[in-house]
């Protein structure tokens, strides 16, 4: 039997912390996050919308999953949404930013700008998961990410966007900390044993397929949210199983890897679904086709202000980790928006 409890009815704030005061509300993964409604889905099938206080005895398992506060992901501070910049150092990337990057020298200096502008986490790519991108033997993902990973490492935790067991391996070598996987460890059959062994994170993504050349190939879902969570958990377990603990991975349900602009709105909608897998929840929305088509923006580096809403929207349903290319915006929003949040009592603290 296959359970799920979806949360609804989200609080946030000073009626966060009253609802689970008075018992009218359960906290979202520990909180700040609380929840008052839930909808129980068994085998599929929703079941029943209830009250959080009153979900069945015999949900218990489930319910315990989704309120329990995880690890702190790669050691990193869990009160507020952190921020993860992303440097491409790829020629094709959609961003448009990677033929500047290709430079050791650019992306270093990028990279010490976003920390500067208030990055925790800065993610490093030599391969390009475009829709239609073409792979990129290690060989030469390696030559292009090592330069940059070994300087930056120095100033802050590191992550690798790869899906090769080879470019891991060296990424950890030369400091880096998190691998983010877009396979989520299925691409490489090597590639579990390299994380478990270098006792390094990992974020594991949602992709439909394994190849980004077709990806976007007609994507179909009865349930995308439920669909992408399913996948997340089993992959989740299978990690643990090859050596990965659950407190040094987090999940990420791969905003238009394999989606429509409907599945990547229904992801976000319902992202605290995911709190029941018991990880940290990564959402990487910047500057996506979505976002573009929504606003009616055609080029990718035009799209901050978009971006920054998918990133708050994301904040809001319980993402820990935000993946965004322009790292200052998001932020200075995401300062505001806990600011906001939290109310005149608590802003000032919320806003540093």
């Amino acid at each position: 039997m296959d359970r799920w409890i979806e949360p609804l009815g989200l609080l946030s704030g000073p009626a966060a912390f009253q609802a689970v005061r008075e018992g009218q509300a359960l906290p979202l993964a520990g909180g700040p996050l609380a929840f008052a409604l839930v909808r129980l889905v068994e085998d599929g099938r929703p079941v029943g919308l209830v009250p959080a206080r009153a979900v069945p005895e015999g949900w218990a398992d489930a319910l315990h999953a989704l309120t329990r506060r995880p690890a702190p992901f790669a050691g990193l501070p869990a009160e507020r949404p952190l921020v993860m910049g992303v440097i491409n150092v790829t020629p094709d990337s959609f961003s448009e930013e990677g033929a500047r990057l290709a430079d050791p020298a650019a992306a270093i200096e990028a990279g010490h700008a976003m920390l500067e502008a208030g990055a925790d986490i800065l993610d490093i790519g030599g391969e390009s998961t475009r829709p239609g991108a073409q792979p990129v033997p290690p060989e030469e993902e390696i030559r292009r990410i090592l330069p940059v990973v070994r300087e930056l490492a120095k100033a802050a935790p590191v992550s690798v966007d790869t899906r090769n067991a080879r470019t891991m391996r060296a990424a950890l070598e030369a400091g880096a900390e998190i691998i983010n996987d877009v396979s989520a460890l299925r691409h490489d059959p090597e590639a579990a044993q390299v994380v478990a062994r270098g006792e390094a994170s990992v974020i594991l993504m949602h992709m439909r397929g394994d190849d980004p050349r077709t990806m976007q190939d007609d994507p179909r879902y009865e349930d995308v949210a439920l669909e992408v969570a399913r996948f997340l958990r089993d992959r989740v377990a299978t990690a643990e199983a090859l050596g990965i603990p659950r407190s040094r991975i987090a999940v990420d349900p791969g905003i238009g890897f394999g989606k429509t602009l409907a599945h990547n709105l229904a992801l976000i909608e319902r992202l605290a679904l995911l709190a029941g897998i018991g990880c940290r929840i990564v959402v990487g929305a910047s500057r996506k086709r979505f976002i573009g088509t929504l606003s009616g923006v055609a080029e990718p580096r035009r799209r901050v202000a978009g971006s920054v809403a998918a990133a708050l929207a994301a904040a809001a349903r319980g993402a820990s980790v935000l993946r965004v290319h322009d790292v200052a915006e998001t932020v200075q929003a995401l300062r505001v928006w806990r600011a906001c949040e939290a109310g005149a009592e608590e802003g000032e603290e919320a806003g540093r």
